[in-house]
């Protein structure tokens, strides 16, 4: 799927991202800080080229816990710099020092009462530079997402090597078996998650394409399921006149579906146009109950407040900005570089 440009109006900055690891840095934001006591030992680490689940290995075998009862709130890049929390359930305090391994060392140490669990962040904040990139034509680019938001597409990681995943989703919910890879993931619950999930993606970012296309971007539409940016609520919005303003404010976002059984339902014509992707899909509500668990059903806010940083760098330009989790840098470097160039795995908040 070809995704529209907010800045569409405006050159991009060319240039390519991710020449070496140290170009591509990701720092993870807390949701909330360990407490300083408790049963279980929360580490921040420092890792270089080396992905979140290598890490969790190493510093399991050196404290000597199995590594399935390691905790983390998100996945972070193998080829970039990235910190963020881990923990253990460690009864005595090491030496972070000792601690250091290939391409990781432990920067801070502390304690909780909980194991950090998946999700428990607020975000992370991102540095990347573009190389051979044009900072004037960035810094336009990145005066106008901030005026009009970002919108907020999946990047193209969600989906899997060539896109498969989407598909492979869509025929598991039509019930389906006949493709192999259907009848793997109906085996495999991880993969059946994955590929449910990477659905849902695709046709969520068909959704919010849809509503950039139409000039919809930042309008509130009658029936349309509108999200808090703040505290998450959803609300319906019955008064596009009273709505609308917040939106422009970035109070509220339209809350594109990510279809299941439990979905809250819009209403009205924003109704309509979601009925139209679910048909275009081939698939109906009662299809959608073949998901169970893994297609309940959410709203995730289409547009965003995105303020981008911009320094001058040898070559380029250095991007700095913070995103909310679940949300994808490359959609922010894709808006200020629109180049082929960009050589970076898509980095998830």
């Amino acid at each position: 799927m070809t995704l529209p440009f907010v800045t569409a109006d405006l050159p991009g900055s060319g240039g390519a991202v991710k020449a070496s690891p140290e170009d591509f840095r990701v720092d993870e934001v807390p949701a909330y800080l360990p407490q300083g006591t408790g049963p279980h030992l929360w580490l921040r680490v420092e890792k270089r080229d080396r992905t979140t689940r290598d890490v969790v290995r190493a510093l399991a075998a050196a404290l000597g816990v199995p590594d399935r009862e390691a905790g983390w709130a998100g996945m972070k890049d193998r080829a970039a710099v990235t910190t963020q929390w881990l923990s253990f359930p460690v009864a005595r305090d090491p030496d972070p020092a000792s601690l250091a391994g290939d391409g990781f060392r432990v920067l801070e140490a502390s304690r909780h009462q909980n194991k950090l669990r998946t999700g428990h962040l607020r975000g992370n904040v991102f540095a990347a530079v573009v190389r051979g990139g044009d900072l004037a034509r960035a810094q336009a680019c990145a005066a106008a997402l901030q005026a009009r938001g970002l919108a907020n597409f999946f990047g193209a990681q969600r989906f899997g090597a060539a896109g498969r995943n989407a598909e492979v989703g869509r025929k598991l919910l039509l019930g389906d078996a006949r493709d192999p890879e259907v009848r793997r993931a109906l085996r495999d619950r991880f993969l059946r998650r994955l590929v449910l999930s990477a659905w849902q993606s695709r046709v969520f970012n068909a959704w919010l394409a849809e509503r950039l296309r139409d000039g919809l971007f930042a309008t509130a539409l009658a029936g349309d399921v509108l999200k808090k940016l703040d505290s998450g609520g959803v609300f319906t919005c019955e008064d596009p006149a009273a709505d609308g303003p917040r939106v422009e404010r970035f109070e509220v976002s339209p809350a594109g579906p990510m279809f299941g059984h439990k979905l809250k339902p819009a209403a009205g014509e924003a109704l309509r146009r979601e009925e139209r992707l679910l048909a275009a899909e081939g698939l109906g509500p009662a299809d959608l109950a073949r998901g169970g668990g893994e297609t309940e059903g959410t709203r995730r806010p289409g547009r965003l407040p995105v303020a981008v940083e911009l320094e001058p760098v040898e070559g380029g330009y250095r991007a700095r900005f913070e995103l909310p989790r679940g949300s994808y840098a490359t959609v922010v470097l894709g808006e200020l570089a629109k180049s082929e160039g960009l050589e970076l795995p898509d980095a998830e908040a």
